[in-house]
């Protein structure tokens, strides 16, 4: 079942069950009653990405508290999806969007990953954490992205499962058209690597061409930006081999 768009949706850190009533925290409530204007008995939809999606009804307890009462359980809760999203970390503006179309996506688990040619050597997690939420709210996800702690790429392979294959988006893959490269895969456990801005080193690209549980795909004949590039290749993989 498709979200409901017509209804206010809101991300919840606590169980959820009908017929229980939750206290908001303080910028929750502020921004239900200041913010959105919502008063006594507006309806929104809630989610904690564990329990489902319920209706709820805003109960105001002065202008700066108020409380949700839980009702009807509208979408029960989906398996997480199993597409992992492995990416090099992208100027901050631009980065905030590759997370938050990551999540619009429907990746499963979201891992920053420094490369030779990573601009940011660096993240903010929590920044991260609230797009990926907030990306979850406006697009109707109830399976929000596990966020992966950020990794060198070498520690990564090293340390990799060779049952989940990475498809590894390569500048300099041969062709034009990456069907064939996915059509031949027949794991379902798969992780997709995008690189930074200038692509991957040429120990790094040798690296990952030598491992066994690498697909290499080219991504068309014009030069994409990072961030192009992986919703390009996100779009690719859920049409082909994903759960479009």
């Amino acid at each position: 079942m498709r979200a409901n768009y017509k209804l206010q949706r809101l991300y919840l850190d606590a169980p959820l069950a009908s017929g229980d009533t939750i206290p908001l925290g303080k910028d929750q409530a502020h921004y239900l009653l200041n913010v959105l204007r919502l008063g006594d008995g507006a309806e929104l939809l809630v989610f904690n990405g564990r329990d489902g999606e319920f209706e709820a009804t805003l109960k105001p307890a002065g202008k700066k508290k108020a409380d949700l009462e839980i009702g009807t359980l509208t979408r029960a809760q989906p398996e997480r999806p199993r597409l992992v999203f492995l990416f090099a970390p992208l100027k901050v503006g631009r980065l905030d969007y590759l997370v938050q179309k990551a999540t619009e996506m429907g990746v499963g688990r979201i891992t920053p990953v420094f490369t030779d040619h990573t601009q940011l050597h660096k993240v903010n997690p929590e920044r991260l954490a609230a797009n990926i939420l907030e990306a979850a709210e406006q697009c109707g996800n109830l399976a929000i992205p596990e966020l992966g702690e950020a990794v060198r790429l070498d520690a990564l392979l090293s340390g990799w499962d060779p049952g989940r294959r990475i498809i590894f988006c390569n500048e300099s893959q041969a062709g034009n058209n990456p069907a064939a490269a996915l059509g031949a895969i027949a794991e379902r456990d798969l992780a997709l690597l995008v690189g930074p801005e200038g692509g991957f080193s040429e120990r790094e690209r040798e690296m990952l061409l030598a491992l066994p549980f690498v697909t290499p795909i080219p991504l068309g004949p014009r030069i994409l930006r990072a961030d192009t590039a992986a919703v390009a290749a996100l779009a690719v993989v859920q049409m082909t081999i994903g759960d479009w």
